[in-house]
């Protein structure tokens, strides 16, 4: 519980050597990633007390970006360019796009053959964007089964999403993991159930695609992918954006060092107060809940991505909180530090994302994520934020909507001189 005199904390962040990635499978061939997966430990303290990042709902559990696989390149979205994203109609045809998915193509005789068979554990509100709508566009996925607690819930979704199989009741989760035409499991489920279900499912040889964050804690965390590699199995956490055009773009200028190398970072993923009902699971500390284990987990995950290394050191970070949710953070806001990008690839190449390294050798992040911002001025409300901004040395990066790209997105991009002047401005979109 964290009291207004504990707003002020430090977060230690400690990262594991990387983990091999698992073996491929006949189904699911592996995509190489920039950067080997190490998943964070994280521990919060004040000056009085120690809080276990074990507790679900410890405002100091940031998300995991896992192996990179075609498995979620099999389930995302077929991305649709469209020639004008700032008009109107441009933008109301991106959403309608999003919600009624163009029916597949005609699959091959290969894929017709053997198309990927998905079950999803519990029809949770999420699974129609994260899974459903997307597998109407790709004739080589099938969502064959569905399971709920509830028999009608399960029932209902089955007819809705023309599903052939509906688990329900007790233990409909186990007798769906128990279905030998399964190839894979979709896990929505709240965050304190990540870990249990994503576990069996693994050791019913099923590949996971799992919501983010992967579990309540790190050593959760540590052991669900050092099964699924022991198991020869993929287990994704789900993050979106690494497979959109968008992220692609920033990335490559980054990489690219057209701006120089980084010098700062801020990413911020929040919504205003009233946007989140007061009974919604993100509330409930019993079920993983909290900001950071919610959003902050997404500015985490990019900030490695972009920075190819893990954090080596918590500058500062507060938390706030309310007195109707005394347990989970309201919102947090951290400045980590980074290794500059000489250390970050000597760190990779060595198989550590954690090198000793000096202040003079990193460079700040500031991660925001927030339940409710308060309104401008007192009344005026706050808006979505969902942005990254990436100053370099000879210019700055900002990438609007990463988060959610394929409803709408720009990548920014000032060049300077390295003195400050600007020598050229241009607007992006994927």
């Amino acid at each position: 519980m964290f009291s207004s005199s504990e707003r002020k904390c430090r977060i230690i962040i400690s990262t594991l050597a990387s983990t091999p990635r698992p073996s491929p499978s006949p189904h699911v061939p592996i995509i190489e990633h920039s950067r080997p997966f190490c998943p964070p430990t994280a521990v919060l303290r004040d000056e009085r007390k120690q809080i276990d990042c074990s507790r679900p709902g410890s405002c100091t559990h940031w998300g995991v970006v896992a192996q990179q696989s075609a498995v979620y390149s099999s389930l995302t979205h077929c991305i649709r360019r469209h020639s004008s994203f700032l008009t109107m109609s441009g933008l109301f045809k991106r959403i309608y796009h999003e919600f009624h998915p163009q029916p597949p193509a005609a699959p091959s005789e290969s894929e017709s053959s053997s198309p990927l068979k998905i079950g999803v554990l519990g029809a949770a509100n999420i699974a129609a964007m994260a899974i459903m709508r997307p597998a109407q566009s790709h004739p080589d996925v099938v969502v064959l089964a569905i399971a709920a607690r509830d028999h009608a819930r399960a029932d209902a979704f089955a007819r809705k999403w023309g599903v052939a199989k509906a688990y329900g009741g007790e233990g409909a989760y186990q007798k769906l993991l128990d279905d030998p035409d399964i190839d894979a499991v979709y896990n929505p489920l709240p965050n304190a159930l990540h870990y249990e279900w994503t576990m069996k499912a693994l050791a019913a040889g099923k590949h996971v695609l799992l919501e983010k964050p992967s579990a309540d804690t790190a050593d959760e965390t540590r052991k669900m992918f050092a099964f699924a590699e022991k198991k020869g199995l993929v287990l994704l956490e789900a993050f979106h954006y690494p497979f959109h055009p968008a992220f692609q773009r920033v990335k490559a200028i980054l990489d690219g060092r057209e701006l120089g190398d980084i010098q700062s970072m801020e990413v911020s993923l929040a919504v205003p107060a009233g946007a989140l009902k007061d009974s919604d699971i993100r509330f409930k500390y019993e079920l993983g809940g909290g900001s950071v284990m919610d959003m902050g987990c997404y500015c985490l995950s990019i900030a490695r991505d972009l920075a190819n290394a893990a954090p080596v050191k918590v500058l500062s970070a507060s938390a706030d909180t309310s007195s109707a949710f005394p347990k989970i953070d309201i919102g947090t806001t951290a400045t980590l530090a980074f290794p500059k990008r000489e250390h970050a690839e000597n760190a990779t190449h060595s198989g550590s994302e954690s090198p000793a390294v000096s202040e003079a050798e990193t460079f700040p992040a500031t991660l925001q994520s927030h339940f409710r911002l308060p309104p401008r001025l007192g009344f005026v409300p706050a808006m979505i934020q969902a942005h990254v901004k990436v100053t370099c040395e000879r210019g700055e990066l900002y990438f609007y909507n990463f988060a959610w790209p394929s409803f709408y997105h720009y990548i920014s991009v000032k060049k300077t001189d390295g003195k400050g002047k600007t020598v050229e401005s241009r607007t992006e979109k994927c």
